[in-house]
């Protein structure tokens, strides 16, 4: 079961998606407004499926999509894949041992993201910083987490990053990763109880300029070095969540250190159980 939300003028509306169509769910009914309300109430799998839908089911290219995100916080994690621990070495000579024992630590490395207004949807833009001159996509499968901590659903991030402002001083991470339309989520969640098994879950990356492909890559969730629940467990350690949170679980697809995003750019990010998160590249 999938969920999302749409544009619809100037009103937004929760929708359930199957079999390639998607239709309005009327929350109202069980007395809740936002799609957030519905992936933290303890009913969420029967009103995914129960919940009223007046109205016709629509084609999913017809649709205006927003971030699947309400008042949730962004959260990420990083150095969880072999391939991040050394494109992070590559990067920084001087942080390199930072980078390289925190992917044994038991402590993982966790850092806040995004705030909603800083996260774009499917089809929606993605930015390069004015003042960075390194920028790569990073391909994550996100997890949904309800406001009693537990996973309920999943969604597609990108967490962009200048890597050349990260790489100068680990200590400016906070502005490699933090600024406007520097998240891409979507195009939806899919309920944990729909994904396939963990350790068979693919995520690809495309990207492509001017008509052209020039970068792809592939990883799957068995190369992650972490838990998905142990990641979660980190997070929420003297840190409420009230509303629920986004964590994206870090990236096993890192381009090589010849390639920038340029202006125009269209990444393609696809996870096996989800579908592709697509964005468009803007300078700022």
């Amino acid at each position: 079961m999938k969920l999302g939300r749409i544009q619809i003028g100037s009103d937004v509306a929760v929708v359930r998606i199957q079999n390639n169509l998607a239709a309005v769910l009327d929350l109202g009914a069980a007395g809740l407004t936002t799609l957030q309300d519905l992936l933290s109430s303890p009913d969420l799998e029967r009103l995914a499926v129960e919940l009223p839908t007046p109205g016709d089911a629509m084609k999913l290219d017809s649709l205006c999509w927003l971030p699947p995100i309400d008042q949730q916080e962004v959260w990420a994690a990083g150095v969880t894949y072999k391939r991040s621990q050394t494109a992070r070495m590559e990067e920084s000579e001087a942080a390199a041992s930072c980078y390289d024992r925190v992917y044994t630590a038991a402590r993982p490395e966790i850092f806040f993201k995004a705030t909603p207004n800083r996260c774009s949807g499917h089809l929606g833009k993605l930015r390069i910083r004015t003042d960075a001159t390194w920028n790569v996509p990073e391909p994550e499968l996100a997890l949904v987490i309800s406001r009693v901590g537990k996973i309920v659903a999943y969604t597609i991030g990108n967490d962009m990053s200048s890597r050349d402002i990260e790489g100068d001083n680990p200590l400016y991470l906070p502005q490699a990763k933090v600024y406007n339309e520097c998240c891409g989520l979507g195009p939806w969640v899919t309920l944990a109880s729909a994904m396939p098994e963990r350790s068979t879950i693919g995520i690809r990356l495309e990207i492509h300029r001017d008509g052209a492909q020039v970068f792809t890559g592939e990883t799957g969730v068995s190369q992650m070095a972490r838990n998905l629940e142990d990641l979660v467990s980190w997070l929420l350690r003297d840190n409420d969540m009230p509303n629920g949170a986004f964590l994206l679980t870090g990236t096993g697809i890192v381009p090589d250190s010849s390639f920038t995003l340029a202006p125009g750019d269209r990444v393609h990010i696809s996870i096996d159980g989800i579908g592709t998160l697509s964005n468009v590249i803007v300078q700022g």
